[in-house]
């Protein structure tokens, strides 16, 4: 249990945005994907997610981990209505409305709430995705659920103190998340590896250097010196902890970034590639749509049109 609170207590938890929504249309989203770990609570209607279509019942939440493609149907009737994550980024508005409305949480037929957020190890390691763990059902967590509403009013409100309490709220949802994940025994041999990271200070000395020089070199003969190991072992030293390997990591750190640019800065492509260590734009958009399915340039319109 010492090492599950070292976990706790090293993740940076970072709130994006929260939605009530209430759906337009049924549909299916063959892979729907997000930078950041998404909870929906259902308050009414129909969701099923996976290849299996699991069901996700009234009050029951569906937890999507953050760079994890997920196939997910809201409603029924949808035998001739799947979209791509592309068709349904750009289309958002056709699928969903966002409720402004306090009173009328839950009440529509047909309606969700969401809460998306960051939680990193440390600031440096998205937490969920190093579980490489799939979507998966939360029941019978009336707390959790109670917080997830808590943070869209908060986030409905232009209240003192809004900030403030939106982050506290995040933070809970992230504490019992993990705390559901550890009750219900899942994933066990994934958190076991994970807490590797406590031990050893090295790598978490390579994961702040990455961290702090995203825009910089960072080439095996660099975070070999950080390090204190051999040029040819660093990238079999850092795989070996992380079952990954530290040019992967690097650059799906280097995306992470540039999405959090293109989402709060008005930056251009060109200087938000060249930040994140990118001589080459194209190259840099290649990548970026290679790894999360559509261009840099309309992740940026969907953020500013409807930021749902």
């Amino acid at each position: 249990m010492e090492d599950y609170n070292k976990v706790i207590e090293s993740l940076g938890v970072r709130y994006i945005k929260a939605k009530n929504l209430t759906l337009h249309q049924p549909f299916t989203v063959r892979n729907s994907y997000d930078v950041g770990n998404n909870l929906i609570l259902l308050h009414k209607g129909r969701i099923t997610f996976g290849d299996d279509d699991m069901l996700v019942e009234e009050g029951e939440m569906l937890f999507i981990p953050g760079g994890r493609s997920t196939r997910v149907t809201y409603g029924d009737n949808v035998k001739n209505r799947v979209i791509s994550n592309d068709d349904f980024i750009t289309n958002k508005d056709k699928f969903f409305a966002s409720n402004e409305n306090i009173d009328l949480i839950g009440d529509s037929d047909e309606s969700h709430s969401f809460v998306s957020f960051d939680a990193k190890v440390f600031d440096s390691v998205n937490f969920f995705a190093s579980l490489d763990v799939p979507a998966f059902l939360i029941s019978g967590q009336s707390k959790l659920a109670n917080l997830v509403i808590r943070t869209v009013e908060e986030s409905l409100q232009d209240l003192p103190g809004r900030e403030r309490l939106i982050n506290i709220y995040t933070e809970n949802i992230v504490v019992e998340v993990v705390r559901y994940v550890l009750r219900n025994n899942m994933f066990v041999e994934q958190l076991a590896t994970n807490s590797t990271y406590f031990k050893d200070p090295r790598l978490i000395d390579l994961f702040n250097y990455i961290k702090e020089n995203l825009g910089g070199d960072l080439s095996n003969k660099i975070l070999s010196g950080v390090a204190n190991v051999s040029e040819d072992y660093v990238g079999q030293y850092f795989k070996m902890l992380t079952n990954i390997n530290p040019q992967d990591y690097i650059e799906y750190q280097r995306m992470e970034r540039a999405v959090f640019l293109l989402r709060t800065t008005k930056k251009s492509i060109r200087d938000i590639g060249k930040e994140v260590g990118y001589k080459d734009t194209a190259y840099f958009c290649r990548r970026f749509k290679m790894m999360f399915g559509i261009p840099a340039g309309k992740m940026r319109r969907r953020e500013s049109a409807m930021n749902i």
